[in-house]
């Protein structure tokens, strides 16, 4: 596989490998809420975020489980205000049985101040095309709470096709959830 070429820049924001020097942007909007609100986790403490930046500084990307994480920083404003990750799954044979065709799965998160901005969606139509013109995946998905109306609008504007939702699959933060799963899959 090819080597994450970092930075990607749009024409608003530069998606950058983490930095050490990142962790008080990254905590300043981890550790609320609102943003793990229909996240897995819960706000993260100091600690995690630590944690999680030491992490994403050196994070491999070359077999399937590896994560590609990428701070998202405006090219107007110093300072990151929100993450995107692509992840390496399993996939299957290729039709030629030369190799397997790679699947991932995309998932975003942003500061408060970002958001409402169109910033996740211009992110993530970089990372999906990286993912597929240049790491060449077949398939990229995204599983988000189902009540996630935001994300679900991403991925509309992504072009990502609704495939269903997992029926309360999960029981999460005291809650049964569930899980809608959007997926975009090569011409």
């Amino acid at each position: 596989m090819a080597e994450i070429p970092y930075p990607l820049t749009t024409e608003r924001l530069v998606l950058r490998r983490f930095s050490v020097g990142d962790l008080d942007d990254y905590y300043a909007y981890q550790r609320l809420p609102e943003t793990a609100r229909y996240l897995l986790n819960e706000a993260r403490s100091y600690a995690e975020c630590m944690g999680r930046i030491a992490m994403y500084v050196d994070a491999p990307f070359d077999r399937e489980g590896h994560w590609a994480s990428f701070a998202i920083e405006r090219t107007d404003t110093p300072g990151v205000v929100g993450e995107i990750a692509l992840k390496w799954s399993a996939g299957w044979m290729s039709q030629d049985g030369v190799g397997p065709e790679r699947v991932g799965e995309i998932g975003w998160t942003l500061a408060p101040q970002a958001r409402g901005q169109g910033l996740a969606t211009e992110a993530a139509l970089a990372v999906l095309q990286l993912a597929m013109d240049g790491l060449g995946f077949h398939r990229v998905e995204a599983r988000l709470d189902a009540r996630n109306s935001a994300s679900a609008a991403i991925c509309e504007r992504l072009g990502m096709q609704r495939e269903g939702v997992l029926r309360d699959n999960m029981y999460l933060k005291g809650e049964w959830t569930s899980e809608a799963i959007y997926a975009v899959v090569r011409g």
